[in-house]
């Protein structure tokens, strides 16, 4: 600490502010409280010495967790520049010539374009000091407090050698996992959704209360550099090495191609696998890599010359709104979706697309008859991105949302105060409500019931084989030929029957997690299932146990404790439980002693695809073996397994220095070697 008593004040603060940050807003201290407590002893004794410098917004004057961000508007150092943008190869030719014109043989650097939010990151002497928004390229928001939550962007350089200044560029992004986790999670709790995750992205970061931010799964990737001192570079694939070795979160999406056909295949190949990327894309940017070549061939007043975005074709398509109909869903929710003309779109046509809820048609401002934009990405549902106002005719109609259920007549209403969401409150015999449960006892998210799928469940209840879930394990041969659908034409006894009743006796075997989650019960998936399952053991235990000691257990908290509680409280969800526990069905967490228990106290995170494990089969051969399946990385986590396009759990655990493995050392450690 510095002997001048400005200095010494200056740099106390600066160090009491950092880990009052990391306490209240990224709930991560890396010291303790009495440790903390005599940081700010100190500065108060230098403050009553010297009580002419006490600055009046002195940690010692207001302690505790008021950040908040304001955006006020900086200036970048260094101009930041936009791209050109070309959108067929005979463009981006045209821009070749014009690049060779004044280069001979110029090699190339091509990368993924993030489909993210623009930002320009300063460090000084190794340290983050500011994190600015693009803005008009000039001047920029401050969103430094926001931008330090972002797990994977490191606050203080690496290496033994760092530049005076350097400004970072980059992109922050959405992972496109996590972001419809967060829209499934906003549209269950009756929150407005994001439109998408660039949409998402910059919501994020331009919340007041960084604590949000700290919230929201985020991620960044850096792509370029802006002013420097300190440090220099020969080539764009240079830079990029010399970023990573700093610690900065640089993509591996990128490639130096020597000609223009090799940069094609690289447009081609990202092209063909855009939705293989964990966070959405654009287009591919290509970048003269040589750093003296660009500076030869210099900027224009917005762009440089050395760089151009070739932009995919939009996965956005307009279609005629013919109708909007609702759904209702297993837990009652009544979802309006739009019926409309057939359309190509994404590789597959498309009849229908979501519309989540009421107000979401009241503020995306959609009309009956409306020609409407539409969008889908990969296996993502299509969704009605809104109207195509200057294409009205005048005949278009509000959408009046039903007062009673489309099934059972119902009087749909809230079922929570401010909810947006209506559902139906006839839980136990509205046919749709019914239909979909059935329907998702025998998915793969559940008990995985072969046979069982939606014509089985329709099948079941149409012909009263069945009259709610409970029943299902009471089937019989006998029982199921009353319907066609497990007879053949002769009248004699389909092969699905056999079928069916095996499988049935098959999911009576699987662990609890995955009974609890067939259940159906209000924001009870895999996560939580699994965590009540491995801390309270039983059903029994589950059912008798309070809001507050659900809440305790790991992944569930007290909206989902409440729903547990509620569930269980009702006459006919213990009949359920009842007939099904009569009948077979696993009602206790008992490890499979035929597996060798392996993985007995490790718990794991999985992030990114696996070659030999589904997203479920993962978690299920964990616990199976001993281990815990968690969601979210910690200093608890022992293990971080890592596949292919991997999210932000994996630099969520180089933070944390948590092991990282991949899928072979997985199965190395799953053999007890």
């Amino acid at each position: 600490m510095s002997t001048n008593p400005r200095h010494a004040m200056t740099e106390l603060i600066n160090e009491i502010r950092d880990h009052q940050f990391k306490y209240y807003v990224l709930d991560q201290p890396t010291i303790t409280d009495a440790q903390f407590d005599e940081l700010l002893r100190k500065l108060q004794v230098l403050e009553d010495k010297n009580p002419e410098l006490r600055e009046s917004d002195s940690p010692t004057q207001h302690v505790g967790g008021g950040f908040s961000t304001q955006f006020e508007q900086r200036d970048h150092i260094e101009k930041m520049m936009s791209l050109d943008n070309v959108f067929d190869l005979e463009e981006l030719a045209t821009w070749f010539d014009r690049v060779e014109k004044e280069i001979s043989e110029p090699t190339y650097l091509c990368e993924v374009k993030v489909d993210g939010l623009a930002i320009n990151l300063t460090y000084e002497n190794g340290q983050l000091v500011r994190g600015l928004t693009r803005g008009n390229g000039v001047t920029g928001e401050d969103v430094t407090l926001n931008v330090k939550t972002i797990k994977n962007l490191p606050h203080t350089l690496k290496g033994d050698k760092l530049p005076s200044l350097i400004e970072i560029r980059g992109e922050v992004f959405f992972p496109i996992a996590a972001f419809n986790e967060l829209n499934d999670s906003l549209e269950e709790s009756g929150k407005q959704l994001f439109a998408n995750p660039r949409n998402g992205a910059a919501g994020s970061l331009r919340q007041k209360d960084p604590r949000v931010t700290a919230s929201r799964p985020l991620s960044v990737v850096v792509h370029g550099v802006g002013a420097k001192e300190g440090i220099s570079f020969d080539s764009q694939s240079g830079a990029y090495d010399e970023l990573k070795k700093l610690g900065l979160p640089t993509s591996d999406r990128f490639k130096v191609c020597g000609t223009r056909k090799d940069v094609e295949k690289f447009i081609q190949h990202y092209e063909d696998h855009r939705h293989d990327v964990e966070h959405e894309i654009d287009g591919v940017v290509i970048k003269v890599d040589s750093l003296s070549h660009q500076q030869q061939l210099g900027f224009t007043s917005r762009a440089p010359k050395w760089a151009i975005a070739f932009k995919y074709p939009p996965e956005e398509v307009t279609t005629k709104l013919l109708d909007i109909k609702v759904s209702v869903g297993r837990t009652g929710r009544v979802t309006p979706f739009a019926f409309m003309e057939p359309v190509k779109v994404a590789g597959s046509t498309v009849t229908n697309a979501t519309l989540h809820n009421a107000e979401e048609i009241v503020r995306k401002g959609v009309l009956i008859g409306d020609i409407v934009v539409i969008r889908k990405a990969g296996d993502v549902i299509p969704e009605v991105l809104g109207p195509v106002i200057d294409k009205r005719t005048g005949k278009e109609r509000a959408f009046v949302m039903p007062t009673n259920c489309p099934d059972c007549g119902s009087v749909l209403r809230a079922m929570t105060d401010g909810d947006v969401d209506i559902r139906c409150p006839n839980t136990q015999s509205c046919p749709a409500q019914l239909r979909e449960r059935i329907y998702y006892i025998g998915s793969r998210a559940a008990l995985d019931i072969d046979v069982l799928g939606y014509e089985a469940a329709v099948a079941l209840l149409d012909s009263k084989i069945i009259t709610d879930e409970s029943d299902l394990f009471d089937l019989t041969a006998d029982k199921l030929v009353i319907s066609e659908f497990f007879t053949k034409k002769d009248g004699t006894r389909a092969a699905n029957v056999d079928k069916l009743l095996a499988a049935l006796d098959e999911a009576k075997t699987r662990p609890l997690w995955r009974t609890l989650v067939a259940l159906s019960i209000r924001h009870v998936g895999p996560t939580a299932a699994q965590g009540l399952s491995s801390a309270l053991g039983s059903i029994d235990a589950i059912s008798k146990a309070s809001a507050t000691e659900l809440a305790d257990v790991d992944g569930v908290g007290q909206i989902i404790a409440d729903s547990i509680v509620e569930w269980f409280s009702v006459d006919w969800h213990k009949e359920i439980i009842t007939k099904w526990s009569a009948a077979g069905v696993r009602m206790i967490n008992e490890p499979t002693q035929a597996l060798p228990q392996t993985l007995a106290g490790l718990t794991f995170v999985v992030t990114g695809g696996l070659e030999s494990f589904s997203r479920d089969g993962i978690s299920e051969t964990i616990t199976a073996h001993g281990g815990k399946a968690a969601s979210a990385v910690s200093k608890k986590t022992d293990y971080v397994l890592v596949g292919s396009d991997p999210g932000s759990k994996l630099a969520k655990a180089q933070e944390l220095g948590v092991p990282v493995i991949d899928e072979a050392k997985f199965k190395e450690l799953l053999s007890g070697k």
